[in-house]
C-alpha cells in the first residue's frame, strides 16, 4: 500500500527535495477533474509494492496547488504534464513519465 506524502505548500516542496538526498521521491502530478489522471493515479496506486518502498511517493493536487506544480517544473526543468510522475534524487530529476506512460515498474531501473 502506498502512503502519500502530500505537497501543500512551497516549504513541502523544499523538504521533498532535501529528501531526495537521502532516498530517491516520487511526484505524482494529479488533476483530480480528468478521467486520464483518475485512471493514471489508481493504475499507478496498485502497482506500488514493496520493491519501491526506497522511494518516497509525494503526491500533489494540481488544481489545488498549481503555482506549486510550477515551481516543480522549474526546479526539475521538467515541462508541466497531467498525469505525471518525476522521480527526483539528490535534487535532479532522474525519470518523468505521464499519461498511460505512467508505472511503477519503471522506477526500478533507477
Amino acid at each position: 500500500m502506498i502512503h502519500w506524502n502530500k505537497i501543500t505548500s512551497l516549504n513541502d516542496w523544499e523538504e521533498a527535495k532535501k529528501k531526495s538526498f537521502e532516498n530517491a521521491i516520487v511526484v505524482f502530478k494529479h488533476s483530480t477533474t480528468c478521467p486520464i489522471s483518475i485512471n493514471a493515479l489508481a493504475r499507478f496506486e496498485r502497482q506500488w509494492n514493496e520493491e519501491v518502498d526506497h522511494i518516497q511517493p509525494y503526491f500533489l493536487d494540481l488544481l489545488s496547488f498549481r503555482p506549486i506544480s510550477n515551481q516543480i517544473a522549474t526546479d526539475t526543468q521538467i515541462t508541466h504534464q497531467s498525469p505525471q510522475i518525476i522521480m527526483i534524487k539528490d535534487g535532479k530529476a532522474l525519470y518523468n513519465a505521464s499519461h498511460n506512460g505512467i508505472k511503477v515498474e519503471d522506477l526500478l531501473d533507477m
